[in-house]
């Protein structure tokens, strides 16, 4: 079983930057891949990046070139640097990790893109 905690959520301004993080414990071997998920207010919960164990990523067309996603294997983290942030960037961030077919994640990080 893995545990993913999500600290680094909080209010920027519209342009503003912000990092995410996404520990992982607990049965941590096998975690292929990790991504960053978001859900707005009445939305439904949306694809933002993955990154797999290799380095590889992919990302959401809306946060191309603003959004990057990095792991570090050695300390059980991955990030998420967002840049340029735009009011509808709002939402809770959640992290996943999948390990040998199941999916975990995390409770979730609020970010509030607001003047």
């Amino acid at each position: 079983h893995v545990q993913l905690v999500e600290p680094g959520g909080g209010l920027v301004q519209p342009g503003g930057s912000l990092r995410l993080s996404c520990a992982a414990s607990g049965s941590i071997f096998s975690i292929s891949v990790i991504g960053w998920y978001r859900q707005a207010p009445g939305k439904q919960r949306e694809f933002v990046a993955i990154i797999t164990s290799g380095g590889a990523t992919n990302y959401a067309d809306s946060v191309k070139g603003r959004f990057t996603i990095s792991r570090d294997n050695a300390m059980n983290t991955a990030y998420l640097q967002m840049i340029s942030l735009k009011p509808e960037d709002t939402a809770i961030y959640y992290c996943n990790a999948l390990q040998l077919g199941a999916n975990f994640w995390g409770r979730g990080t609020q970010v509030t893109v607001s003047s």
